[in-house]
């Protein structure tokens, strides 16, 4: 196995982009690919290398190009993680139209925003991605509809009740104010909030909570979000959240998709009225600002179309090889 990829981090969190080496993922979609992924051991065996020790770690996080639905889009990606193939990545978007503008996937100007989109297991997302003397500065993350699932749904955990409200925005999460553990969002409390957001994710995984009500491929919690509220800025909310998805995995990132799903919670709260801005910050200190670009109708559910602005930096070109007598074969994970 010879692999050819690019890294990038978003706000921290890696995100590895196989650009060659990679076998043809049969089906009609993205989401159709994506299954076939997910049961393909031969497909996986490119997972597992690039996720694993020692070319990975536990948190590493990627995606493999693949094409588009149709011509409306440029390209396709399966987003992938140490546990499997998640449905949708909002870190992982901005780094991917980051990487297709400074790599000229797709053609841009020195000066300006130019529209990334990209098909991912979630529908078409879009990455716009501003330019200024020819140097990235930002991309947006403009994210499929996100919509509140249930409020105030209870968990028991081994840490003590707590309440969960569901929200979706690509994939379902459960947020949870990290003071209701008795936590703060900051690398001291790095251990028990793993502990805690595993706790959460597995207690609701099977609920009707974690349904989702038009496509089965998207149901299950993917993470928990357990967040501090910060007050308020000039601009609107201010929160620190950290992000526990898979099983347990940390998101250095304010979490892309994440973020999207905590909009539509806070509109409802009237935390964040029209014009107004998320400041969202990560446990590692890293910032996303996010804004509702729309509202819209979900299956009957009240939507918002999430906007989240970050920054991607290339860190490293990569060609991974596995030989046949390699003694970890594709690797090994330690949490």
């Amino acid at each position: 196995m010879r692999i050819s990829a690019v890294d990038y981090h978003t706000a921290g969190e890696p995100f590895r982009i196989v650009t060659d080496g990679l076998p043809k993922i049969p089906g009609a979609s993205v989401a159709d690919r994506r299954v076939v992924a997910q049961g393909s051991a031969e497909i996986d065996r490119y997972r597992r290398l690039l996720v694993q020790e020692p070319r990975g770690h536990a948190d590493m996080y990627g995606g493999f190009i693949v094409p588009p639905d149709d011509d409306g889009a440029h390209f396709g990606v399966l987003f992938w993680h140490k546990d499997g193939y998640s449905t949708a990545c909002g870190h992982g978007t901005i780094a991917l139209g980051v990487w297709a503008v400074e790599h000229a996937v797709v053609p841009s100007e020195p000066d300006g925003v130019t529209d990334v989109v990209i098909d991912v297991p979630s529908g078409r997302v879009r990455a716009a991605v501003t330019c200024r003397a020819g140097a990235v500065v930002e991309a947006t993350f403009v994210n499929v509809p996100s919509w509140v699932v249930a409020r105030a749904v209870p968990v028991e955990t081994p840490f003590g009740a707590v309440e969960a409200d569901v929200s979706y925005g690509g994939a379902i999460y459960a947020s949870v104010p990290a003071s209701a553990f008795g936590l703060e969002v900051s690398p001291a409390h790095y251990t028990a909030l793993i502990a805690a957001g595993r706790a959460v994710k597995w207690a609701l995984d099977d609920t009707p909570a974690a349904q989702h009500p038009e496509d089965p491929r998207l149901s299950g919690i993917y993470g928990t979000i357990l967040f501090d509220d910060l007050g308020r800025t000039a601009a609107g909310p201010h929160q620190r959240n950290v992000t526990v998805f898979a099983d347990g995995e940390v998101d250095r990132s304010p979490c892309g998709s994440g973020t999207s799903a905590r909009l539509p919670l806070l509109v409802e709260d009237d935390l964040l009225r029209e014009g107004e801005t998320l400041t969202h910050d990560s446990i590692v200190g890293t910032r996303f600002t996010a804004t509702v670009r729309g509202r819209v109708d979900v299956a009957g559910r009240a939507g918002v179309v999430a906007a989240v602005t970050g920054r991607a930096s290339m860190t490293g070109e990569h060609r991974f090889v596995l030989h046949d007598d390699d003694e970890v074969g594709t690797g090994f994970i330690l949490r």
